[in-house]
């Protein structure tokens, strides 16, 4: 079982801010690898972590399953995470559920801590982070916390209009599956979810995805990524 996180309320109260070089303002987003070497090797005892992000609707959740079938990762979703916590009627609840009505995100220190017991609870060592870090407070708790950037970081991009009908043809019953949220959400994505995409462009860790097509045809834009990982990878 992988226990190298810290505690998050530890490190929120008495860790400093940790400096990150911004570089140049030209971004570079990679559509795929293009050789192996370019993925980074697994270490074990640390964690292979990949953040997926994307817009509601841009089809993250049904891609990470396809991940997870072929290539062995654990899928933890911060949205299933927030959902779940609301549902146990815990002390975080109510304030988590006033804020997904509004088309808000979160605070950090509360998904960070329910990203951070899904992972030490969980024997794996390749993750797929999905639907987070959605803001740069999002992302400079998240490795503060961890002590480690993402290994890759894959970008599901699709077009609005796709996404809206998207999410009110899934019928799911969520409580952020309606036309007004949804306006919400995309407009706070377009506000606030690129400053990290361009962050991790920079860094060379992005993988844009063009998320329009059938499930599969998107996975086969997916599959080259993590294709030199050996799915025998600290499998459970």
């Amino acid at each position: 079982m992988w226990r190298r996180v810290a505690s998050v309320s530890h490190l929120f109260s008495h860790s400093k801010s940790t400096k990150f070089n911004q570089g140049a303002s030209t971004f570079k987003i990679w559509e795929t690898f293009t050789s192996e070497s370019e993925i980074p090797t697994p270490s074990k005892g640390s964690p292979f972590i990949t953040f997926v992000l994307g817009g509601p609707g841009s089809g993250k959740g049904t891609q990470c399953a396809k991940i997870v079938e072929a290539f062995g990762f654990t899928h933890v979703s911060a949205g299933d995470l927030l959902r779940r916590e609301i549902a146990s009627g815990s002390a975080y609840g109510s304030v988590i559920l006033s804020t997904i009505r509004e088309g808000k995100i979160v605070p950090s220190q509360v998904t960070v801590e329910l990203i951070q017991k899904e992972m030490e609870s969980n024997d794996n060592y390749k993750f797929l982070i999905d639907g987070f870090p959605r803001s740069e407070e999002n992302r400079k708790a998240f490795e503060q916390t961890i002590g480690a950037e993402p290994d890759v970081v894959l970008f599901f991009d699709c077009p609005e209009q796709e996404m809206v009908k998207r999410v009110l043809n899934r019928n799911q019953g969520r409580v952020d599956d309606n036309i007004d949220t949804i306006k919400k959400r995309l407009e706070i994505f377009d506000e606030l979810n690129w400053p990290v995409i361009n962050y991790y462009s920079q860094r060379g860790k992005l993988h844009k995805i063009n998320a329009v097509g059938t499930v599969d045809e998107i996975f086969e834009k997916v599959r080259p990524i993590f294709a030199p990982l050996s799915t025998n990878f600290y499998m459970k």
